[in-house]
């Protein structure tokens, strides 16, 4: 099983080359983008190529997809993306009810169909604030994936159990809509404060090796995505994550 890495772990950790050339000696042959290696979309090429590492996904600003398409998808298209995913909304950009849920939704399926039209996949990515709900009763999330019922969802397992909510029923329930998953872990309570909580994969409280069965069997994923938000050692998080993944297939 081929695992990509988000280079979002890897921001902390630049020059780029460096990063590049420490992830395909770790044994992964992809990676995810975000908005810190397109600023130089060219060089990004070049880097993967000379990595052998190929970018099936990014992760592209709700702003720029609405109101850039066209260099987005240009962006998209040079780096080798198949999968665009739009991954956060600010705070003081979050609806506060079922009724500007349901507007985002609609504004996601339009760049949805958009998207789609130009050879490209399109979805979502959550954090933690969509399921948790809102004073309507509202859970963002099921609203999301309802209302918009033809765009994909990159699920982030360890946010949703960040949220409280239990990630094997949202896999279960919304299991043809999953094209893509983050592989992310939480550090027991107390633990790996200088990295917000976070752990390596397979070192902390989820259970991985039940998830992963749980999601190659009930989804569609092509993509599983290894994270860390804020590791102190890029070194040491892909490596102890990758070798934790491939002991649990």
């Amino acid at each position: 099983m081929q695992y990509s890495f988000q280079l979002y772990s890897a921001r902390n950790f630049t020059p780029w080359n460096k990063v590049f050339e420490s992830i395909r000696e770790q044994g992964y042959s992809q990676v995810e983008g975000y908005g810190g290696v397109y600023e130089s979309a060219e060089k990004t090429r070049q880097l993967l190529d000379q990595n052998s590492l190929q970018m099936p996904s990014g992760h592209f600003s709700l702003d720029e997809l609405e109101n850039d398409l066209n260099s987005t998808l240009k962006t998209a298209g040079l780096l080798g993306c198949k999968h665009v995913f739009c991954p956060y909304l600010l705070e003081d950009q979050r609806p506060k009810d079922k009724a500007g849920w349901q507007s985002l939704a609609h504004r996601l399926a339009d760049i949805g169909n958009k998207v789609n039209d130009q050879g490209f996949r399109f979805g979502w990515h959550n954090h933690d604030f969509e399921f948790i709900a809102c004073a309507d009763g509202c859970v963002p999330m099921q609203t999301i994936l309802e209302s918009a019922p033809e765009i994909d969802w990159e699920i982030d397992v360890a946010w949703i159990s960040r949220a409280g909510s239990a990630p094997s029923k949202w896999i279960s329930d919304f299991s043809q809509r999953i094209s893509s998953v983050h592989v992310k872990d939480i550090a027991p309570s107390g633990q790996c404060r200088d990295e917000d909580g976070w752990s390596d994969v397979g070192h902390g409280t989820m259970d991985w090796k039940s998830l992963i069965t749980q999601l190659r069997t009930e989804t569609k994923a092509e993509l599983y995505i290894v994270e860390h938000d804020n590791p102190s050692d890029l070194h040491r998080f892909a490596s102890r994550s990758l070798q934790s993944l491939r002991e649990a297939e």
